[in-house]
């Protein structure tokens, strides 16, 4: 079994040595030997996404689960918190255990399994509490997931950053454990779900041939690409438009470093009847504008005491390492996120000055 540090250790030797694949390739065929055998047993399963879990992270849970049920394990999709209403529909939804709202329960699951299964995450902090919980489990630990710089908390990773959904590197490994054939419609839905809404509907730079391949077949087996395309986008309350509304009125213009942001106050938030996931995709308006490379979204949450950012980016323009070097955060290369502990009167100057100072 390749365990977490030797990963960490091969992927800072690459990094330095810029070695062939060859070595990658036997450590990942490895790890597929590896779980193909404890897939063989019966056993419990919990299976959990980051907070605040979006389309990818409960789109590959779901589905995660309902194949995992098939081979005939006890598997259960245990979230840090409440999701966006938009996802509510998906198949498995109603099984879904909310850890904020069930933490005893929650705390049995863990304590209980045989194997705990991350995704769409790299670091326990993702989890809050209930990342305390998972470290101190004796259960085996299985990370699944794209973002950069896994921490190496798993007894085996599946960490693939260039792949543009965790639920395509799902689909990819139910491929390559020779276990396809159990995608069924529910599957198929669920993986697409997260495919589409995490590639901002196929028009990223991380989208491939594999991945149209991916979902045609998905389509095949009973994904109904037109009615998932309905729940994620054309199902907004009146409110939710009105924030868009007020979004879009506050957006500002820094054309001498071709960015965008836009801010949402919690008193803005307050008058629109915010629910969580409502300024879903709001932050993408930001870079339709032609010439703009960069855009910002920051919303107050007062109770939290912080201002959270949605970052986005076209080309080579690397948004996760501003996030990462401003304001706490980390993600992709075109999509990232971050906070600050400031006021969101303080924020937005500092803001405005470090986007001149690393773009400018």
């Amino acid at each position: 079994m390749i365990i977490a540090h030797e990963w960490n250790e091969y992927q800072m030797y690459k990094k330095r040595r810029n070695v062939d694949n060859n070595y990658l390739c036997f450590m990942i065929e490895t790890q597929l030997h590896q779980l193909a055998q404890w897939l063989h047993t019966p056993s419990k399963m919990v299976i959990i996404p980051h907070k605040n879990p979006d389309g990818d992270a409960m789109g590959s849970t779901l589905a995660w689960q309902n194949v995992m049920q098939q081979l005939g394990h006890t598997a259960t999709v245990l979230a840090p918190n409440p999701y966006p209403t938009f996802l509510h529909w998906m198949p498995g939804h109603s099984d879904v255990v909310i850890y904020e709202s069930e933490e005893e329960k929650g705390n049995k699951l863990v304590a209980e399994a045989d194997f705990i299964f991350t995704l769409d995450f790299n670091t326990l902090k993702r989890i809050d509490d209930l990342g305390i919980r998972v470290a101190e489990s004796k259960a085996k630990k299985i990370m699944i997931d794209h973002h950069q710089e896994p921490e190496g908390y798993a007894d085996l990773m599946f960490s693939e950053p260039h792949i543009g959904s965790t639920c395509e590197l799902v689909y990819q490994l139910l491929e390559r454990l020779d276990i396809r054939k159990h995608i069924n419609k529910e599957v198929a839905t669920c993986i697409y779900t997260g495919i589409l809404t995490d590639t901002g509907s196929f028009r990223f730079p991380s989208v491939t041939a594999n991945t149209h391949k991916a979902v045609a077949h998905l389509i095949e087996c009973g994904a109904n690409h037109s009615h998932i395309h309905e729940q994620i986008k054309d199902t907004a309350r009146p409110d939710r438009l009105k924030l868009l509304g007020i979004a879009l009125q506050n957006m500002v213009f820094l054309y001498d470093i071709n960015t965008v942001y836009i801010t949402l106050s919690q008193d803005e938030l307050d008058a629109c009847h915010f629910q969580k996931g409502d300024a879903e995709g709001f932050v993408n308006y930001g870079l339709s504008v032609e010439g703009i490379k960069v855009a910002v979204l920051m919303i107050e949450y007062r109770h939290e005491g912080l201002v959270k950012f949605s970052f986005r980016s076209k080309g080579d323009v690397a948004v996760n390492t501003f996030a990462k070097t401003y304001f706490d955060g980390g993600g992709h290369l075109n999509a990232a996120g971050g906070i600050s502990k400031r006021s969101l009167a303080q924020t937005k100057p500092f803001l405005v000055e470090s986007l001149r100072a690393y773009f400018g």
